[in-house]
């Protein structure tokens, strides 16, 4: 069972003039970076005397961090969900099916990430690409199968413009404020840091985007927020503040070209810049399929980790590259006798979005590579898709990390 976490905003430069580093307090209590870890006493002995026991160390925390990629929820999607809430005489939609052979590894994580590329509301009605808007039951599905933290960094958190946005955070603030929602803001937050404890490590989440699609930009004087990766010197601001405040920076920048596995220089280059700034992990979407992960030289000689594309958590994209995608994990330790940080085990479970070659492209659900088949590959509605095409991808792409199991 997940330790219940309790997110704390932090503003950053503290506006009360006071600096915090990884050994100061970094929210309105105290003691939250330096957490009290009981020991055992010892007990009485046989004659009756009360005598103690030298005290066990306590074991160094560490938290098993999950990311997935981008939840793209086009129309055939809608579609499907509105039937299956038909079919158990629910209105609405039941996305449940869709997710089902993959829930458990998301539950299973001490904490769990997701890039939420489409924004959630209810203001407006479920809407599929250009300009994407989920209605509820989504979201409220996420929270339920265990993701904790909602990146909204991307291209289309402004589709339904700046009123959109706004819609997006207030949906997420009155139906889950325990989930961490970053990457866009609105203006009077903008330069607050989230920071959560995580079975005694603290991290700090920030989210930055390339670009966001044309038409969509906020206009002058909007009360909305977001970043832009190309507004450096705010990005190397905020990403040095969050070095201060948190035991572990992760950044999820949703940059590179879309339907590449190449990694591009320009990706390469900010990703050695976020890690110089101060980031330990990278968690990279955009490119709506699989690109490689590497470990990162931070300047103190030690190593930040970066997945630089998960690809689709889910989609209905219908070239075969944009079917394939993966799910992360890194174990974060801390050593309580000198705070440091290091990252280990990092592992990807690849998925595959299968849909069916029927007219309605039926039975769209993510599947664990390890589950998926030649025959269902057979089945696959996708243009050009194999099973040999997937497997040689995940190979390729997947060949410096383990499996999860």
């Amino acid at each position: 069972m997940k330790k219940k976490i309790l997110p704390v905003l932090v503003a950053a430069c503290l506006l009360a003039g006071c600096t915090l580093t990884q050994d100061d307090s970094q929210s309105d209590s105290q003691s939250q970076n330096n957490p009290t870890y009981p020991t055992e006493s010892g007990v009485s002995d046989s004659d009756g005397d009360n005598s103690s026991e030298e005290s066990e160390p306590a074991e160094n925390p560490s938290v098993r961090l999950l990311c997935a990629g981008d939840n793209l929820i086009h129309t055939t999607l809608y579609d499907q969900a509105k039937q299956y809430a038909r079919k158990a005489g629910k209105s609405g939609y039941d996305f449940s099916y869709i997710y089902e052979d993959v829930k458990d590894i998301v539950a299973a994580a001490d904490y769990a990430v997701l890039n939420q590329e489409t924004i959630i509301t209810d203001d407006y009605p479920a809407s599929g690409y250009p300009d994407f808007a989920t209605p509820g039951e989504c979201g409220d599905l996420m929270v339920d199968i265990g993701f904790d933290a909602f990146s909204i960094s991307n291209n289309h958190v402004l589709d339904k413009g700046a009123a959109g946005l706004k819609s997006t955070l207030k949906w997420w603030s009155e139906n889950h404020p325990e989930s961490l929602v970053y990457g866009a803001s609105t203006r009077e937050k903008e330069d607050e840091i989230p920071v959560v404890e995580i079975n005694g490590i603290t991290f700090a989440f920030l989210g930055f985007m390339e670009y966001i699609n044309q038409g969509h930009e906020l206009p002058s004087g909007s009360d909305m927020s977001v970043t832009y990766l190309g507004q450096t010197e705010r990005v190397k601001k905020l990403v040095k503040e969050a070095d201060e405040l948190a035991d572990v920076v992760v950044v999820s920048p949703h940059y590179g070209l879309e339907t590449t596995g190449e990694v591009q220089p320009s990706q390469k280059q900010m990703t050695q810049d976020l890690v110089d700034w101060g980031a330990d992990i990278i968690i990279g979407t955009q490119a709506h399929t699989l690109q490689p992960m590497e470990w990162v030289t931070k300047p103190d000689g030690g190593e930040a980790f970066v997945f630089y594309c998960l690809g689709n958590f889910v989609s209905h994209m219908d070239i075969p590259l944009g079917v394939l995608g993966m799910i992360g994990e890194v174990t974060v330790t801390k050593d309580l006798e000198t705070g440091e940080i290091t990252l280990s085990e990092p592992e990807a479970l690849p998925i595959v979005t299968h849909y069916d070659n029927d007219a309605a492209n039926s039975n769209l659900k993510i599947y664990r590579w390890e589950d998926y088949t030649e025959e269902l590959a057979a089945k696959h509605g996708c243009p050009g898709f194999t099973y040999s095409f997937a497997k040689a991808t995940f190979d390729e792409q997947l060949k410096i990390v383990d499996y999860l199991p």
